[in-house]
């Protein structure tokens, strides 16, 4: 089992930068993949960004160039920075884990969230205009 634990979100206006993490507890050495989504009011969850063990990362074309995902391995940490932000980058953020070995391609290439079986609490990120 593994459980993931988000740090809090918060409110920025437009162009500000936050910061989310997600720390990971358990049986963490299993985990191929850990990755970003979110969910806006009336919109489907989405993925955002993901990044495997190796390092590899995948970006959503949306956040390219404004985000960037990051991992500490040493403190089984996940970090999401998120830069420039827009309004539209409002919605409950969510970081996720799983250990299927096809879960690099399945948050923004072939979404297949049905990959990632571990999920953190969410967290609001709110950016006003």
């Amino acid at each position: 089992q593994v459980q993931l634990v988000e740090s809090e979100g918060g409110s920025v206006q437009a162009g500000g930068s936050l910061r989310l993490s997600c720390a990971a507890f358990g049986y963490t050495y299993s985990i191929s993949c850990m990755a970003w989504f979110r969910q806006a009011p009336g919109k489907e969850r989405e993925g955002v960004a993901v990044i495997d063990s190796d390092g590899r990362t995948r970006y959503a074309d949306s956040v390219k160039g404004r985000f960037t995902i990051s991992q500490d391995n040493v403190k089984n940490t996940l970090y999401l920075h998120m830069n420039s932000l827009k309004p539209e980058d409002t919605a409950m953020y969510y970081c996720a884990a799983s250990m299927n070995p096809a879960c690099l391609m399945a948050v923004v290439d072939i979404p297949e969230q049905w990959m990632y079986s571990y999920w953190g609490q969410g967290t609001q990120v709110t950016v006003s205009s």
